[in-house]
């Protein structure tokens, strides 16, 4: 009798292009998104015959692969995109950037020029693998039709195993038809090291002499489903915990061992609980600008542990007392028998009650009605609501007040890509859609993907994308009267109805100033359970959850 592994090593006469599709079905793909292209038409042929995976069209590349992203960081498995040559490439580049810097796993499949064209700057030619190499863990193109199997199963390896990642295939339409006896192998197993037994006793050794530890955790705890393994390791020994960038529901954020998020304008006092701890422990995070507030939180005088994944992530940033390539979930159940005493935890609720102090969702009417729509939300919408968010100050209110309870309940971008909060969601409604999910935007950052909503209505993904409207892009805006106050350019943005815009597209459309306005236009939204824009009109003032415009000319002028 063969073994599991033999069994699971067929052969298989078919074309290169059905050899993907098989690849996709051993890895147990059900998704896959795209914006068609006459250079892969033989893989879109193979997909139609195959009835187990779903192919969604999306108006823009950019959109297909902020949706394969956001569908990525949900399942834990890999997003697919598909798109045709140089142009197709090119629109969905900001998608393969933004799952580069957000260690999400992707596998984007690229229609080429025919093999005999190369060189000569044929039609939409432009050198793929080059061109996407330094923002993917690993840039391929296909030349013999009977390696298909053997290189896209080696891509799902490489964007799922170390620190997660994109991998680009460059396909060559002269490739695609061509049938070949193809061979495959067995799905993909990620390898889950452990730390050695040294290095537990390292870890005992530095934790045992801290006297106010801190652990910040990152995507790897989420990349590893290691959040119970996390909450465990942190009640046994009272270690407080911060979420990274954009990483907010790694932890439960109404524990009493949650002491922040550390991400852009985080509130001093829940920095200075970084200022005053000795030892970080830092748990699958590459330790960004953002989370370290521009490489300045971890200074000299604190110890570091650095658990990661990843051997090239560990060191990047700061040199650690101890290093360890390791999976977080192993790591810290292993890490869970040390013994050590916590006499730290009168520390621990300080910085508890200092959080406390500056997350709190009371409401009065001097609070604008960023902060009262945060409150509703955290009251109307099921625990286990899924939220995504575009770039943008807007983003400030959910990140400050909005208590992420539940795993699995936020997808945003660390990269910062604007576009990026609804196409996300779509993806997310796919990966839970059991789920409520509901998209944050600015007016800018929606525009730059609204066509989406279309893609939502026809594939029937209801979603509920709040877009707070200000006329303006009030990120750059900020920063340019921090640096050059009242001197306002290209920053000011017309007038557009996204209520209606929703609308003439088939989705349901909102547009509301007032909080009772919008509770009532959430309740219909969660109600009818349809493609859904809730449009929110802002004051330009208001532009951060600090400041004004006022306030920040002000200092700026003194």
């Amino acid at each position: 009798m063969k073994s599991t592994v033999e069994a699971t090593r067929i052969t298989k006469t078919i074309t290169a292009a059905q050899a993907i599709v098989e690849c996709l079905k051993i890895e147990g793909i059900k998704n896959v998104f795209c914006v068609p292209g006459e250079s892969y038409l033989p893989v879109l042929d193979a997909l139609h015959d195959e009835k187990s995976i779903r192919v969604l069209s999306a108006r823009h590349e950019s959109g297909a692969a902020f949706m394969a992203e956001g569908y990525a960081k949900s399942t834990l498995k890999p997003g697919i995109v598909l798109a045709t040559r140089g142009v197709g490439a090119a629109n969905l580049s900001i998608g393969v950037h933004t799952a580069y810097q957000d260690s999400t796993p992707m596998v984007v499949f690229l229609g080429q020029v025919h093999s005999k064209f190369r060189g000569r700057e044929g039609f939409q030619e432009v050198d793929l693998d080059r061109y996407f190499q330094h923002i993917a863990k690993w840039a391929v193109e296909v030349k013999d039709a009977e390696r298909m199997p053997e290189i896209v199963q080696r891509a799902f390896r490489i964007a799922q195993t170390g620190r997660p990642g994109p991998v680009i295939i460059s396909l060559p339409e002269d490739v695609l038809p061509v049938e070949a006896a193809m061979q495959f192998g067995p799905v993909t197993v990620n390898p889950s090291p452990v730390p050695a037994q040294q290095e537990i006793d390292h870890v005992e050794e530095l934790l045992s002499s801290a006297k106010k530890p801190l652990i910040i955790a990152g995507g790897g705890v989420k990349s590893s489903q290691a959040e119970e393994h996390l909450v465990a390791f942190a009640e046994k020994y009272k270690i407080p915990v911060m979420a990274a960038f954009r990483r907010q529901d790694v932890f439960p954020n109404n524990h009493p061992l949650y002491v922040g998020h550390l991400g852009l304008g985080t509130n001093k006092k829940v920095l200075q609980t970084v200022e005053q701890a000795d030892l970080v422990i830092a748990l699958g995070t590459r330790l960004s600008e953002v989370t370290t507030q521009d490489y300045q939180i971890i200074t000299a005088d604190k110890q570091l542990i650095h658990i990661d994944i990843s051997y090239d992530t560990i060191g990047k940033v700061y040199a650690p007392d101890a290093g360890i390539v390791a999976d977080v979930g192993e790591a810290l159940q292993v890490l869970a028998k040390i013994d050590v005493d916590c006499s730290w935890i009168n520390w621990v609720k300080e910085r508890r009650q200092a959080h406390e102090e500056v997350s709190s969702l009371n409401v009065s009417h001097n609070d604008v009605i960023n902060k009262h729509i945060i409150a509703l939300m955290e009251k109307k919408l099921p625990k286990d609501a899924l939220l995504t968010n575009d770039a943008g100050n807007f983003a400030g209110w959910l990140h400050a007040f909005y208590p992420f309870t539940e795993k699995h309940t936020y997808v945003g971008p660390t990269s910062g890509a604007m576009g990026y909060g609804m196409p996300a969601a779509l993806g997310a409604k796919l990966a839970f859609p059991e789920k409520t999910v509901v998209s944050l935007s600015g007016d800018g950052g929606f525009m730059m993907t609204v066509q989406e909503l279309e893609t939502a209505v026809r594939n029937n993904i209801p979603v509920i994308c709040l877009v707070f409207n200000n006329n303006m892009y009030g990120t750059i805006r900020m920063h340019q009267e921090i640096q050059y106050p009242e001197k306002v350019v290209g920053t000011d943005l017309g007038t557009v109805s996204f209520k209606n815009l929703a609308i003439s597209v088939g989705a349901d459309g909102y547009q509301v100033t007032t909080i009772e306005a919008f509770a009532e236009a959430l309740e219909m939204a969660l109600e009818k359970n349809r493609p859904a824009v809730i449009e929110i009109l802002t004051d330009k003032e208001q532009i951060s959850v600090s400041s004004t415009i006022t306030q920040i000319r002000d200092r700026a002028t003194r």
